[in-house]
């Protein structure tokens, strides 16, 4: 994996919360910079997609055990 990549996982998992400058959370933030043209962006992307994936299966695995 890219040296980059890696270090943008990284920061990606490791902040929350709203920038003071922009107003925007810091998914939103990586919202733009995934669908945009900057040389990483699509590692970007596919981290808030693995994300996106991963809080779905939790929440449909959540359901299942309150089912029950």
């Amino acid at each position: 994996m890219n040296r980059y990549a890696l270090a943008g996982l990284l920061l990606l998992g490791c902040t929350s919360g709203t920038k003071a400058s922009t107003g925007r959370t810091q998914r939103e933030t990586d919202s733009v910079i995934g669908q945009s043209q900057v040389p990483g962006a699509p590692v970007v992307k596919k981290a808030l997609d693995a994300s996106d994936s991963a809080k779905a299966r939790v929440a449909a695995e959540d359901s299942v055990a309150t089912v029950q």
